[in-house]
């Protein structure tokens, strides 16, 4: 059975939350009339909730609805964010296809050297799936994103840090754990990675870079794409001996751990 990388969408792919959800969110405030802006404090925040959908419900307090004059019934409420969302992502689609966010340092070369090699190739995401196709298209390139399944959204109930959305990836996929590789860039991502039993790699990105993440096989600065853009090691706490690039060895080497002592 061939082996499986799996990545994350926002963070891994592009910086995806400072520059492109936020002022889509912001920016569809503004369209519909309210008075909302979010900081990027703010958003520091609200990037710890698994989707955005459930962002907006924790950012809509009682509060916050009293003032805007919005519906305060639950099925009302439910629609309306339902609706919110749908602006903020084609707001959010609009600036990826611009090129406002350009993709993570070693994606595109990882991507290519495992597809190469006959892994296969997935996203794993709680952003919706017209925004994670997006990234991935603007990411990898339209052909090479079409090899790739995608998992996005609300295809589960519970969303990272909760496993569901990996243990989806793996059931659908028909892969076995252990020969799993995933990219992540948050402690919510690598709890939900490692609750499904996944070994892990971090790319910490700019909300995420402080974050606690024991318990992942490598965190680095990026993937790399050297000489421009080296990947910095901030821990390896299997000795893989990354420099500046994460290369499809580093991925084997990590496999191989597990072949050797379990899963990790």
């Amino acid at each position: 059975m061939s082996p499986a990388l799996i990545l994350d969408c926002d963070g891994v792919l592009a910086d995806t939350e400072r520059h492109g959800h936020l002022p889509a969110f912001n920016s569809m405030f503004a369209e519909i009339g309210l008075s909302v802006r979010w900081s990027e404090a703010e958003y520091g925040e609200l990037v710890k909730i698994g989707g955005g959908k459930e962002r907006l419900a924790a950012a809509l307090t009682h509060e916050v609805i009293a003032r805007e004059g919005l519906p305060e019934a639950a099925k009302d409420r439910v629609a309306l964010i339902v609706e919110l969302h749908a602006i903020k992502t084609a707001r959010y689609v609009e600036r990826v296809t611009s090129g406002a966010m350009p993709p993570r340092p070693g994606v595109r070369r990882l991507v290519e050297e495992a597809a190469a090699n006959g892994w296969r190739l997935a996203v794993a995401s709680t952003s919706s799936e017209a925004s994670v196709r997006a990234v991935l298209e603007h990411a990898v390139g339209r052909e090479r994103a079409a090899d790739v399944a995608v998992f996005a959204g609300d295809v589960v109930v519970s969303k990272k840090p909760a496993p569901d959305i990996y243990l989806l990836a793996v059931r659908t996929l028909g892969i076995d754990s252990r020969e799993v590789v995933v990219v992540e860039d948050s402690r919510n991502g690598l709890i939900a990675a490692r609750g499904a039993g996944l070994a892990t790699i971090i790319t910490v990105s700019s909300y995420t870079v402080r974050e606690d993440f024991s318990g992942a096989a490598l965190v680095v600065s990026s993937l790399g794409d050297p000489p421009q853009e080296p990947a910095k090691v901030i821990a390896d706490p299997l000795s893989l001996g990354v420099r500046d690039v994460v290369r499809l060895s580093t991925l084997e080497k990590i496999l191989a751990r597990n072949a050797e002592e379990g899963r990790l």
